[in-house]
């Protein structure tokens, strides 16, 4: 291995989420460790509010949360936040932004982004499906599959809305339906799993 080249074989957590995310998000982040060696994204749709997560999670977290700027580097143990109105990718480890390509109706921006995952990143995918409406990210779930990666859906009855999780689920292409507690034990195993190599 070239000494310069970036580490880029560390798993990414794509945590997608919307209405009623925040509480999926506090639940998950309260439970994982901070040196687990895992980057976490977490792609919560928002169109046109901007987003506060950057500001709240830090309480909930000993790992470092970010919000998301053009070619930011990911790396592991940092919990890293999409910002509003854009479309987010991962090019050569880094993080690229566009303008929202789905301006009207429901965003997909987590199908985009999941999708830029399973094409650009060498690593181990963990896509995760929480809280919100409509089924954004459902349709890049067996893709992710399909790359090796590991799928996972909030149990609807411990969502404050359930549509997200039930289009996931419905995909036919979910590993593991958990609580937010739960999902947070099924990463940390995943992630011991993969540092026991």
């Amino acid at each position: 291995m070239k000494p310069n080249k970036p580490e880029r074989d560390f798993p990414v957590v794509c945590v997608g989420g919307s209405a009623g995310g925040l509480d999926a998000y506090i639940r998950l982040l309260k439970n994982l460790p901070s040196d687990m060696g895992v980057a976490i994204v977490i792609v919560n749709h928002l169109r046109e509010v901007a987003t506060f997560l950057h500001e709240i999670l830090p309480q909930h977290t000993d790992m470092p949360v970010t919000l998301i700027t053009e070619k930011l580097d990911i790396k592991p143990n940092q919990v890293f936040i999409i910002p509003e109105k854009r479309d987010l990718h991962i090019l050569k480890g880094e993080f690229r932004l566009k303008p929202i390509s789905k301006p009207r109706g429901w965003p997909d921006v987590i199908t985009v982004f999941m999708r830029s995952m399973t094409k650009n990143w060498d690593g181990k995918l963990i896509a995760v499906i929480v809280s919100g409406y409509d089924g954004d990210g459902a349709d890049a779930l067996c893709g992710i599959k399909k790359a090796g990666g590991i799928t996972i859906a909030q149990k609807p009855e411990t969502a404050a809305r359930p549509d997200m999780p039930e289009s996931a689920i419905a995909s036919g292409c979910i590993d593991f339906i958990l609580s937010p507690e739960e999902i947070a034990a099924e990463i940390v195993r995943i992630a011991d799993g993969m540092n026991a190599r």
